[in-house]
């Protein structure tokens, strides 16, 4: 029988990925060190043995899908709509402390303000794929802490459709006056049908009680509805990972759904996994070797900044510094949809090549810092649990 190569390099390169998660754990870290990690070994700037960077990123997107679907149905829609001032005022608040700190950095340098503009918006989004996955490690997505930190994930995803285009029209590039239409529609249909599950106590589904028996047929619903509402937000101009939270959210309100979290477990590993694996590759070790100095100062400086920004916004809106704090570390490191935006920068124009490597350097090494930086944050301000309230006294006898 002949065997083909590239089933034995694939294989390899599970086992590796695995080796390298189990071995991470075991030093009580996050497995999403290890495919990180993993990644960078592995990867065109390393070992070479995955050279197929544009299809592992894609498959790496799915997990993020997956990753908000499991989110929906974790998070309580009543709690987080609770927390509307964050998201809104918080978000607006953080992109723009991020520009104006940016803008500060730009006079001395004298950078363009389309630069300036590119660089806070890149700073200023936060890993909702880290950042969720060490919620539900630590088990603190149903936290006031964990709550704040959703709300404003949230709200960065809806925010990077406005971006883009302003980082467009910044550049110079035409901007469709259909497609903003399009994702105007789509964010405030979005808006409207989340508002109109926060009233319904429960949601019935065409067909599922005709599904409950059937294991195989369980699983091509659940991903069905994750990646139809996905695509749906994706055609209309938004991110799908809000499409799959939505989805997630459907699942949580719905009676018939209760089997969706144990059929998808797996799926969600893999392509999570696949996802940290993805950004490990874009990291060229020999750049990073030669702009240590300068990636070293950006990588803390972010941290720092985004940590304290973050925790002053939400002590402003009424949380405590330490829970503010503690907050602000977990939004800290700078998210995926970064890299979306400065491909558009690079595209546009607004910078160089050198400059775009720079920030894909910063950006994946700050996933990589950031389940360290969360956890000395976690161990430093992370408020202590409420003491269950003492049991009344006994009444005197007479």
């Amino acid at each position: 029988m002949h065997l083909d190569p590239i089933l034995s390099r694939m294989v390899g390169v599970t086992l590796a990925v695995l080796l390298a998660a189990a071995f991470l754990r075991l030093l009580r870290q996050p497995y999403s060190i290890g495919y990180l990690l993993a990644g960078v070994a592995l990867g065109p700037y390393g070992a070479g043995v995955i050279d197929d960077e544009e299809s592992t990123k894609r498959l790496g997107a799915i997990g993020v899908d997956i990753l908000l679907f499991f989110v929906g149905m974790e998070v309580s829609l009543p709690k987080l709509a609770r927390r509307w001032r964050v998201a809104s005022i918080g978000t607006l608040l953080q992109i723009g402390g991020s520009v104006g700190f940016v803008a500060l950095i730009g006079a001395y340098y004298a950078w363009p303000f389309a630069r300036i503009l590119l660089l806070g918006f890149v700073i200023s989004l936060s890993s909702t794929a880290v950042v969720i996955k060490l919620l539900q490690d630590y088990g603190e997505l149903e936290t006031p802490a964990g709550q704040n930190v959703v709300a404003v994930l949230l709200a960065q995803d809806l925010a990077v459709v406005p971006m883009l285009l302003t980082l467009q029209m910044a550049g110079g590039v035409e901007v469709s006056a259909g497609a903003l239409a399009l994702q105007v529609v789509g964010g405030v249909a979005v808006v409207a049908f989340l508002g109109w599950l926060l009233t319904r106590d429960t949601l019935h589904l065409p067909l599922g009680r005709w599904v409950r028996g059937d294991h195989e047929l369980q699983v091509f619903s659940a991903l069905i509805l994750c990646f139809g509402l996905a695509l749906l937000t994706g055609l209309l101009g938004l991110s799908t990972a809000l499409g799959a939270f939505v989805a997630g959210v459907v699942v949580a309100t719905a009676r018939e759904t209760h089997w969706v979290s144990g059929r998808l477990e797996s799926f969600r590993v893999v392509f999570v996994a696949l996802f940290f694996v993805s950004i490990g590759m874009l990291i060229d070790l020999r750049f990073v070797r030669d702009n240590a100095g300068v990636l070293g100062g950006l990588l803390f400086g972010i941290l720092v900044t985004n940590t304290l920004l973050n925790a002053s916004i939400l002590r402003v809106l009424g949380d405590r510094w330490r829970s503010g704090l503690y907050a602000g570390a977990m939004l800290s490191p700078v998210g995926e949809f970064s890299f979306v935006l400065g491909a558009a920068g690079l595209q546009a124009g607004i910078v160089t090549e050198h400059a775009y490597r720079l920030t894909v350097a910063v950006i994946a090494l700050s996933l990589i810092a950031s389940p360290i930086w969360i956890a000395v944050a976690r161990l430093v301000f992370r408020p202590a649990r409420e003491a269950p309230s003492p049991a009344p006294a006994p009444p005197a006898s007479s």
